[in-house]
């Protein structure tokens, strides 16, 4: 089994995704952390919808399980120490984790970062599957910026997107 997982991780790392910061607050607390697996679920129905996926051994699981909100801020390119501090590779935790960021609310109360795009939502489905929460939220709100390009994470570094 342990020859399975090596495996799969190696073939994942060749996966690159857009890199991600999910926040949370409300009565359980401030809290974010970095995630790869982000996806939208479907744009149609009573309000699109998104999904993530975090580790339920994450200091941000409960808080977001618990507030009922989060939102998913997709960061640019150059927000690589961003991605490092919700990671936790700075040491900063909790709420420290957002000392000087600008931070602001769409419809939740869920912070949304500045970056490339955020999506503001509600929770409405959580499944624990192994070691993760996958947690499906209906869109309340959107913000994008126009300009910039997508922080990815692939091949274990961070990379960043170039046109074709």
């Amino acid at each position: 089994m342990e020859h399975l997982r090596q495996d799969f991780l190696k073939a994942m790392s060749r996966a690159a995704a857009t890199v991600s910061v999910v926040t949370t607050d409300g009565p359980a607390g401030l809290a974010g952390v970095t995630v790869s697996a982000m996806t939208s679920v479907s744009a149609d129905g009573d309000a699109p919808t998104m999904l993530v996926c975090v580790n339920r051994g994450a200091s941000a699981a409960r808080p977001i399980l618990d507030n009922g909100c989060f939102g998913i801020n997709v960061l640019a390119a150059s927000q690589q120490d961003i991605a490092d501090v919700f990671a936790g590779r700075t040491g900063a935790v909790g709420p420290a984790r957002f000392d000087g960021l600008a931070v602001e609310t769409l419809s939740t109360g869920a912070p949304i970062l500045d970056g490339l795009a955020a999506f503001d939502c509600e929770v409405q489905a959580v499944d624990l599957i192994g070691t993760h929460h996958v947690i499906i939220g209906a869109v309340r709100a959107v913000r994008s910026d126009e300009t910039g390009a997508p922080l990815i994470y692939g091949m274990r570094s961070y990379l960043r997107a170039e046109p074709a």
